[in-house]
């Protein structure tokens, strides 16, 4: 199964389908995010999934120094844009699974925030192929290079695919799936979502989502190494931060949010002697505090607005020993 894609150079404008001028994101849990990164003058900040830069324009307005990175180069240059040539703003090339080499001149930082959706403008430009609704090439890469979602199909046997559409889409069907998408080979968009619909019985397909949103779902992780990244950036969190340091993940759906939260329950810690012990004798306290108990989801004001932001839970910690 592919993991996080290497760094990637940037693309000529003239390569790309998406201009910088284009890239508009609304950006998610935005106030919410920027107060429990607590910015202000003096303390740095890596935003390891910049995108259209919503978060860091707000972490800038606070004072912070902010080091935002991305593997788009589209997004990188509609952020550096949208700056204004800020002295408080750098943009770098890179995965969010890469920032301890990414940013290891500027390491322990303040905080570090990572977004993992998929940017409006991913999705919605039929020629980046994430979307199952516009004809476009089956690409899905965030950056620039790697194996495509059609090589990639085309690379990766029946049982292997089976289990991507298993682990990445939670995908009932995934065997007939994953042979329909062997047979086919697709290398249109529209052309795998047809796949899709041949290959799940007509009564059994869902009634709230699109019969093909768990397979893309599961295809655009795959080629993106998605959940490895995340792996990566929550192993590194430790060396990351600096006490009094912040970390805030944004995930979309169960797989990543029970990856984060797994993870942060072991940065806390917590005490494993029997019940009945009068004081703690294993010293198992971690060198993290949870910020809030609970997730944070977006206000219901929001999602009207966003309907995009219905999924997404907000987690945090700090670091404090």
């Amino acid at each position: 199964m592919p993991g996080p894609p290497s760094r990637s150079r940037a693309l000529p404008s003239s390569e790309h389908p998406l201009t910088p001028v284009d890239f508009h994101h609304q950006t998610v849990l935005l106030h919410e995010t920027v107060d429990v990164l607590l910015p202000k003058e003096g303390k740095v900040i890596l935003d390891g999934t910049l995108g259209g830069g919503g978060h860091t324009e707000a972490l800038l307005a606070r004072g912070a120094t902010v080091v935002g990175v991305d593997r788009d180069p589209v997004a990188l240059a509609a952020a550096t844009a949208r700056m204004g040539g800020n002295a408080r703003f750098q943009a770098r090339q890179g995965n969010f699974a890469e920032l301890s080499s990414v940013a290891q001149d500027l390491l322990p930082v303040d905080g570090v925030l990572v977004d993992l959706g998929v940017s409006s403008p991913q999705l919605d430009v039929a020629e980046r192929g994430f979307s199952f609704m516009k004809d476009g090439p089956l690409d899905m890469r965030m950056g620039d290079t790697g194996p495509t979602a059609a090589e990639l199909i085309a690379i990766t046997d029946e049982r292997d695919l089976a289990q991507i559409l298993r682990d990445y889409g939670e995908e009932p069907f995934a065997r007939p799936i994953a042979r329909e998408l062997k047979r086919a080979l697709p290398q249109r968009t529209l052309e795998a979502a047809e796949v899709v619909k041949r290959a799940v019985p007509r009564k059994a397909w869902p009634d709230r989502i699109h019969v093909a949103t768990r397979t893309f779902q599961a295809l655009r992780m795959a080629v993106n190494g998605e959940l490895e990244a995340l792996d990566a950036l929550l192993a590194s969190l430790p060396s990351l931060l600096k006490v009094g340091g912040r970390a805030a993940v944004i995930s979309f759906h169960s797989l990543e949010d029970r990856k984060v939260k797994e993870a942060f329950k072991a940065l806390v810690g917590g005490c494993t002697c029997p019940p009945g012990f009068p004081v703690c004798v294993c010293n198992s306290q971690g060198n993290f505090a949870l910020v809030s108990k609970k997730a944070v989801a977006a206000s219901d004001a929001e999602v009207e607005a966003n309907p995009r932001s219905r999924s997404a839970h907000l987690r945090a910690v700090e670091k404090v020993r």
